[in-house]
């Protein structure tokens, strides 16, 4: 079996490509016109980086089974225009996936936030418990090779539910192809503004959504969210419907907050559809201690601590400045955070950031104009943003050095206070979907700790 991959180099578009690969008797090409690590370093390390970057019609042929074609491409793609003219079979991410597990029992997890965590969650117990389960999850996980992994033997298949576009041909959400028999979804909270334009379009996929379960399918959703009892209550009469709130009862965690409360209790009540006891669930979810970049530890001092996350929505920001906040009363919290999707960088989504970063001592955003420019978007002001956002502790940065140096003076003062004693410690919380320009978090964190 020959597959090929059209714009391999993606997070998920890599990773499915090496699931793909160790499959018996299949051979997998694929193509992009550019690479970055890890993808790139995990490519080349499985033999699968392009020789050369671009896009090579000519090595689209008759004998290749499948086509599975990124979102990175576009339309127009010279190998997409050519495998169309062969009439070979064309695949999107998503549709691959269904394909691949449509005999297996499939959980899928969706929501505007906190889905790659309760995913992850789901999916540690269920290795911690030796159930075999294939799957699809946004960010690595402590005891997972990959982001995901297919299988012939397994009798599950737990998969992460984007609503994001499905590919340059297929502009439907990509969690409508999966077609779950258990689903979970944590909160509507309108993201991706630039393909769904107002919240009631937003708010009407997730409703799509639950019109693809399979028959007699079971529906877990959040019941603090008013759309999501809407959806429920519309909801076809032979899917089973279970609102889920935070785990109230006491159970050692490495994880914290009360999102973390919320997708700990919505992990459970799945984990349960297969066959799983909560005694079992909830002893084995003592021990996990995140997916990475959501809310992971990355530097620690005597006195201070730093994280950083994935959180750039306006839900996902709140919830994260909210869980440090909690967790770390006493500690002086430092947040900073990239504008770096279409949505966060779109004037008329700016609103929704109202009061996201309220709860910190000291906010910084940072966004690159050049960002906006390259996405082909109104361009904003630096202004602008400061009052989106709303609260006097934000302070805006269109230049990566200058926000680097202002963290370094800011974390060199609050240590001086520490040191006084009028202090008791410092929080520092980095939050982007990008890297703030080329920095490397990790790094900077240890040395604004040091």
């Amino acid at each position: 079996m020959r597959i090929h991959f059209i714009a391999i180099g993606g997070a998920a578009m890599h990773n499915l490509a090496l699931a793909v690969q160790q499959k018996a008797g299949y051979v997998v090409t694929g193509s992009d016109d550019e690479i970055f690590d890890p993808a790139r370093t995990h490519l080349q390390d499985a033999g699968l980086l392009p020789d050369e970057m671009g896009w090579h019609p000519e090595r689209i042929t008759s004998d290749i089974d499948a086509i599975i074609l990124g979102m990175h491409a576009r339309e127009d793609n010279p190998e997409l225009v050519r495998a169309r003219e062969l009439g070979l079979k064309i695949y999107s991410f998503p549709e691959y996936l269904y394909e691949q597990t449509k005999d297996k029992f499939r959980i899928v997890v969706g929501g505007s936030h906190g889905k790659t965590t309760t995913t992850a969650m789901i999916l540690y117990v269920l290795n911690r418990l030796g159930i075999e389960a294939d799957y699809m999850v946004g960010a690595q996980i402590e005891g997972f090779e990959r982001m995901v992994r297919l299988s012939d033997t397994a009798k599950y298949a737990v998969f992460e539910g984007d609503e994001y576009l499905t590919s340059p041909l297929d502009l439907r959400s990509k969690f409508l192809w999966y077609h779950p028999h258990t689903a979970i979804l944590t909160g509507v909270a309108w993201d991706h503004i630039n393909v769904f334009p107002t919240f009631d379009l937003y708010v009407d996929t997730f409703r799509k959504f639950v019109d693809t379960f399979e028959p007699n399918g079971t529906f877990i959703y959040y019941s603090g969210d008013e759309n999501l009892r809407k959806i429920a209550a519309g909801a076809r009469k032979d899917i089973s419907c279970k609102p889920y709130s935070a785990y109230k009862g006491e159970v050692e965690m490495q994880v914290f907050g009360q999102h973390n409360m919320e997708n700990l209790q919505a992990a459970c009540m799945a984990c349960e559809t297969i066959g799983v006891h909560p005694e079992d669930f909830y002893r084995e979810i003592s021990t996990f201690t995140g997916a990475a970049n959501r809310l992971e530890k990355i530097a620690e001092t005597e006195n201070s601590v730093a994280y950083k996350d994935f959180a750039h929505s306006p839900s996902k920001l709140r919830a994260t400045v909210k869980a440090v906040r909690e967790r770390y009363p006493n500690k002086r919290l430092v947040a900073a955070m990239e504008l770096h999707t279409f949505s966060s960088l779109m004037a008329d989504f700016l609103p929704q950031y109202n009061g996201c970063m309220a709860e910190a001592d000291v906010a910084y955003v940072y966004f690159n104009p050049k960002v906006i420019e390259h996405k082909r978007l109104t361009p904003i002001t630096a202004e602008e943003v400061r009052q989106a956002f709303g609260t006097d502790n934000v302070e805006v940065f269109t230049d990566s050095e200058a926000l680097q140096q202002k963290l370094r003076e800011t974390c060199r003062n609050q240590k001086s206070e520490i040191r006084n004693q009028k202090l008791q410690g410092l929080a520092l919380l980095m939050m982007s979907s990008g890297t703030f320009d080329g920095v490397n978090v990790k790094e900077f964190a240890r040395e604004l700790l040091g």
